[in-house]
């Protein structure tokens, strides 16, 4: 495929060791920069937020949350649910 407009990623990282991670989000960003969105639903929060320019938060099938990356990560809500702040 070439030039795709839009790379949507489902658990891209799941039961990679923590190396393969990393170089996976590295070329999300890549492609990300390269000019395609990227759709990424992902558990590793934290990494997710990260690199997203914007983020949504679900509960229960629900939008319970939705901001930039950054103010995500700065939210108590979001610290408390995934991370026990």
């Amino acid at each position: 495929m070439q030039k795709p407009k839009l790379l949507l990623a489902d658990e891209p990282s799941l039961g990679l060791s923590p190396l393969y991670v990393d170089i996976i989000f590295e070329k999300l960003i890549e492609i990300n920069r390269s000019g395609a969105s990227v759709l990424l639903v992902e558990q590793n929060a934290r990494m997710a937020l990260e690199i997203a320019h914007r983020g949504y938060v679900f509960k229960l099938g629900r939008i319970l949350m939705e901001d930039t990356g950054e103010n995500l990560l700065a939210n108590e809500e979001v610290e408390k649910a995934f991370w026990g702040g």
